[in-house]
């Protein structure tokens, strides 16, 4: 069983050496939502003192 468990370690981290050597874009910090600029505040086209006059 021991050697089922080392074989898998050893073949990730050999899968895991080979992508980052090669230029595969790898990134292990997590899941990313972000789609553009969506967060961004739209420009106000008004400024404030003159909308409150």
């Amino acid at each position: 069983m021991w050697k089922l468990v080392l074989g898998f370690v050893l073949f990730a981290a050999l899968a895991l050496f080979m992508l980052k050597k090669t230029g595969g874009d790898v990134d292990m910090s997590g899941e990313k939502h972000v789609v553009g600029d969506a967060h961004a505040a739209p420009a106000a086209s008004v400024p404030a003192s003159a909308a409150s006059q």
